[in-house]
């Protein structure tokens, strides 16, 4: 996550109420443990200390790397798991699509990817599915089995302890559902998990939830932000530690923060940088994702860096005639300021989780890649360049991040690496 390796301390300055990334393990894979080197089905199988194990941990398909493996590791530690499951606005936007798509699960079978500790498949259970396949690769899966037991659900809830590349389910399915969003949409690449279940299993006409994903840049104003890491350093106690500001800044803004910011900081309308349909996206589409934006600024202010955040709609299925898995998709609008905004076809009857710094916050916050420097930037001033988001080939859980920005007759390139 250096842009320049070689001015790396290896001190990571951690703002309260902010998260670095890059700055532990928990950290560096906060969203689900999807994925595994082993199978394990806890119901059916060979029995190991009380688990049952299927003959598929025999047969791996996919070698895990070490990068996999310490992914999958992190998520058998509960923490993870209990803050997500404190996220309200996720776990009851998770719970309320469950619901109002009842009629679509009532009776049928359903995929869970990334299980965690069940709670969305004990959700489907709740909601009449036949059958659900909870899968994780993480450790966190024997927990999540005696969850199952626990409420009596074992009948219905299978725990399948291992990637979804790897695991076997003996039928087709009629619902995927899955929290794979990582910070920034893509990051930790879990999607690709969702789109080989998708392939694997899922019948013409079945339900995905989420159905769709949306992810957004806007160049923001944060002055304050500015003055808690960089300015304080100009006066510390009477002391001039100005000769602290380079370093200062390095440890600050090199690589992307995850920070709550308001809709105040917010200085034009967002641009979608790439819109997610899970029925018809492939694996191949995730590898690089770039776009070039248009800004006009709508106040006068320091241009301090760009946030991203994004969000997931969850939408019943539609048959068509030229694909049995896609609903109609939303549609994007680039207006004349060259910033885009998304129109869904029935706003009325769709379900969103948004991680928008206007909407109630949730444990993602927003993803921020600021400036070494401010820009100042006048009203009407335009802003523009492009972003590339790309799977790190040292690990495709990585997300490389360039950034080409100009205004007002400057321009500039930023470059880091999401860990």
């Amino acid at each position: 996550m250096y842009s320049n390796p070689s001015q790396n301390n290896g001190y990571h300055y951690q703002q309260p109420g902010e998260r670095r990334l890059g700055t532990s393990q928990r950290e560096r894979v906060r969203r689900g443990p999807r994925g595994g080197s082993r199978s394990r089905d806890l119901r059916d199988g060979h029995d190991f200390g009380g688990l049952r194990v299927s003959e598929q941990q025999k047969q791996q398909k996919t070698p895990c790397t070490d990068f996999d493996m310490a992914y999958f590791h992190s998520y058998s530690h509960l923490g993870i798991h209990e803050e997500m499951i404190k996220d309200r606005v996720r776990t009851e936007t998770y719970r309320k699509a469950i619901m109002q798509h009842q009629s679509f699960i009532a009776g049928k079978v359903v995929v869970d990817v990334g299980c965690g500790t069940g709670i969305l498949s004990i959700f489907c259970a709740q909601a009449g599915a036949r059958r659900v396949y909870a899968v994780d690769a993480s450790d966190i899966a024997v927990q999540a089995n005696e969850v199952v037991k626990a409420n009596n659900l074992s009948d219905t809830v299978i725990v399948l302890h291992g990637r979804v590349e790897d695991v076997e389910i003996d039928e087709e399915v009629d619902v995927i559902i899955s929290e794979w969003m990582g910070y920034m949409l893509l990051y930790e690449s879990m999607l690709g998990s969702v789109i080989t279940a998708r392939d694997r299993w899922l019948k013409p006409g079945g339900l995905i939830l989420p159905s769709y994903a949306s992810l957004y840049m806007a160049p923001v104003t944060h002055p304050d932000r500015y003055n808690d890491s960089i300015d304080f350093w100009r006066n510390v106690y009477g002391i001039d530690m100005s000769a602290m500001v380079p370093l200062a800044k390095q440890c600050a803004f090199e690589e992307p923060c995850v920070e709550t910011i308001l809709g105040e900081n917010i200085l034009t309308w967002p641009h979608v940088v790439k819109h997610v349909d899970c029925y018809t996206i492939t694996i191949g589409e995730l590898e690089s994702v770039s776009t070039r934006y248009k800004f006009k600024s709508m106040m006068r202010a320091p241009l301090h860096g760009f946030a991203f955040w994004f969000d997931v709609e969850f939408t019943g299925p539609a048959l068509s005639p030229t694909n049995n898995h896609a609903p109609s998709p939303p549609i994007e609008n680039q207006s004349a300021d060259g910033s885009q905004r998304k129109k869904r076809i029935n706003p009325n009857e769709a379900l969103v989780l948004s991680t928008a710094p206007e909407d109630p916050p949730t444990h993602w916050q927003q993803t921020l890649i600021y400036f070494y420097e401010p820009i100042d930037v006048e009203q009407d001033q335009l802003i523009e360049g492009s972003v590339t988001l790309s799977q790190s080939v040292e690990n495709r859980r990585f997300m490389n991040i360039h950034l080409e920005y100009s205004s007002g007759g400057r321009a500039f390139v930023k470059e880091s690496v999401m860990r």
